[in-house]
Parts: C-alpha cells; structure tokens; sequence
C-alpha cells in the first residue's frame, strides 16, 4: 500500500514539475516576444514607449495606455508592460 501512495505521489509531483516547466517556457517566449515588439516600437531607442510609439507599434499597449504608465509619466517601459502582461 506504501508503495502504491508512493507511486502516486511521485506521478503526482512529476506531473506539476512538468507543468511548471511549460509555464516557465512560456513565460520567457511571452517575455521575449514583449521585448522585441517593445524594441522595434521604441523608434528612438531610448528605453521607453510614448502613446505615439504605442500606437504605432504595439496597439494593444496603446489601448492599455493609461493603465499601464500608473505614474502619468507620459511614457512605458518593458517592465511595466511584462507587468501588466502578467496578469
């Protein structure tokens, strides 16, 4: 009976390990996706996203606009963006 609980608990822990290597995965393939998009939309390199440059290049950021630069600096960085992305 131990071995059969064991067994059980072992498929048990195997199968989440696996599942959280997939969302790790896809986590960083979300991640890097992100960083691309945000590096092409930032036209003039400077690390940081306008609503113009939003909207030119990564329009559901722009609809998301305001959510997104909490601070009203006028402007979103990668981080921010990721940040939202995660939830």
């Amino acid at each position: 009976m131990k071995k059969m609980q064991l067994a059980v608990w072992t498929l048990a822990l195997a199968g989440t390990l696996a599942v959280n290597v997939q969302l790790a995965q896809a986590d960083a393939k979300s991640d890097k996706e992100i960083e691309d998009k945000f590096k092409a939309a930032d036209k003039d390199n400077d690390g940081k996203l306008t609503l113009a440059e939003a909207k030119a290049g990564m329009p559901r950021v722009a609809k998301g606009f305001d959510k997104i630069d909490k601070e009203k600096k006028g402007y979103v960085t990668v981080d921010q963006i990721k940040a939202m992305a995660a939830h």
